[in-house]
């Protein structure tokens, strides 16, 4: 369910790639027709784009991008032109280099996109990097952290709706002890949520939930400050309900004293193809406020309008 408004008819690559290039030109950066432009572009169409465009005019169009464009709306614009895979890769390795958020976004990456898609991302990082993305987590990361995001990373899941429904509920089980026990870090905790199918685990939790009177979620609270335990839990919410974690993370964003740019242009350029609409109405039923009024209010300028056209409030 995404937001993206791609027009009936889109012109060519070429027509686009030119429309660009003289958007860069003369005194000024034309910053509306990049937005209506790019904004109005699937992932195939802008790797298609930038590939033309390299081709004519002997430059990768990031690289023009970065020289015409500045602050919140560069990032915003050259967030979404990159491929998916490559922008997760570019995300990754950006957050094993910041103190804050990086533990997050590594697990936004290995719990919300597909087996596929993880592996893609990781194909990516390794061509861009020269690294493998497990090996820079597992540098990066220590203790419990590590111990839970180099499993979630690594793992390839089964992506078919089959269940077990004897494993769900000896599994429920196993994870009502570790947590009764306060043993969080367990190594079967781990195993549990890092390798089994999104089906499946479902299909745990909710015997979870039915046996033993409380979500898994709730349970995990029993110290709300303890950072693993949040982590431990936005990776279950990010698994079974994504978009309740990313409204959540966009209710922060915007809330905050002073916008975090940040997690409000990650979310909006990873997640405008995919549940963009479902986080819409998830924010909506949350704060009884419209997403596209609350960013209005927060953000200004073109910045504020690429986000408003990817999330379906711009002019196709």
């Amino acid at each position: 369910m995404a937001t993206l408004q791609v027009p009936a008819n889109v012109p060519s690559p070429a027509e686009d790639a030119d429309q660009l290039h003289k958007a860069f030109q003369g005194w000024g950066t034309n910053e509306g027709l990049i937005i209506s432009i790019l904004a109005h572009r699937n992932a195939a169409q802008r790797n298609l784009i930038r590939q033309t465009y390299a081709e004519t005019y002997g430059e990768d169009l990031l690289k023009a991008l970065d020289k015409e464009l500045s602050s919140d709306f560069e990032r915003a614009v050259l967030l979404w032109t990159l491929d998916p895979p490559e922008r997760d890769a570019y995300l990754a390795n950006e957050s094993t280099k910041r103190f804050t958020s990086s533990n997050w976004v590594l697990l936004e990456i290995a719990c919300t996109r597909s087996s596929l898609e993880l592996f893609k991302v990781k194909q990516a990082y390794h061509a861009r990097y020269k690294r493998s993305l497990e090996e820079d987590v597992a540098y990066h990361t220590k203790g419990d952290f590590r111990k839970l995001l180099v499993p979630l990373v690594s793992t390839f899941r089964y992506e078919g709706e089959e269940v077990n429904m004897t494993l769900a509920k000896n599994e429920a089980k196993t994870l009502h002890e570790k947590i009764s026990d306060k043993a969080y870090n367990d190594e079967e905790v781990i195993r549990i949520i890092s390798t089994r199918s999104k089906a499946q685990l479902n299909a745990t939790l909710n015997h979870y939930n039915n046996g033993y009177g409380n979500a898994i979620n709730k349970d995990l609270k029993s110290d709300p400050k303890d950072e693993y335990l949040q982590l431990l839990r936005a990776a279950i919410k990010c698994l079974t309900c994504p978009e309740k974690y990313f409204e959540k993370l966009l209710r922060l964003a915007i809330n905050k004293m002073g916008t975090d740019e940040w997690a409000l242009t990650r979310v909006i350029t990873t997640r405008a193809e995919i549940d963009m609409q479902r986080i819409k109405e998830e924010y909506q039923r949350r704060n009884s406020v419209p997403l596209d009024r609350a960013i209005a209010k927060d953000t200004t300028g073109n910045y504020e309008k690429m986000l408003l056209a990817l999330i379906g409030h711009g002019d196709a």
